[in-house]
């Protein structure tokens, strides 16, 4: 899982350009990256990583679990933030709107660049023979020539 470095506020001014916007969990067995506010993604992340401890450390059942409180919590529910879990076995997209979704082709991505980083990956993987931590460094290269809201900073973590 990889992330740009760019926080910005608003539209138009830059905040930081080196956030470390994914994280480890569980002491590495999972990783966890956020687009949003980066103070809800922070409490976010934290509540999850809880859940994940809780349920054993089963990414689905902790990310089904942990989207159901986000939803029908009165405080949770206004945090704006979007999250990508992963482990060795899976990859899903959290949302507050109660959503979790694996991608059938194991390719995710989130924020302002996600679409153009999503892109750029799904055509690396099909045509391509490079490894996943390769795709998703190079993916978020072009979305950063692409989307003024991303950069080549590049935080990269990966579970074994």
């Amino acid at each position: 899982m990889a992330s740009d470095g760019q926080v910005t506020l608003g539209g138009a001014v830059i905040l930081k350009h080196g956030a470390r916007k994914v994280r480890r969990l569980a002491g590495g067995q999972a990783v966890c990256g956020f687009a949003g506010s980066v103070a809800d993604a922070q409490a976010l992340q934290d509540r999850f990583e809880a859940k994940f401890e809780a349920f054993g450390r089963n990414l689905r059942r902790a990310a089904v679990e942990f989207a159901k409180e986000w939803r029908t919590d009165r405080i949770l529910r206004q945090l704006d933030a979007m999250m990508v879990v992963a482990d060795a076995e899976c990859l899903l997209l959290v949302g507050g709107d109660g959503n979790v979704v694996e991608p059938d082709d194991g390719v995710a991505a989130i924020g302002s660049g996600g679409p153009y980083a999503l892109a750029a990956a799904r055509a690396l993987v099909r045509h391509t023979d490079l490894g996943a931590e390769q795709i998703a460094e190079t993916a978020l290269r072009i979305a950063a020539e692409i989307c003024v809201f991303t950069n080549d900073r590049i935080s990269l973590e990966t579970v074994e």
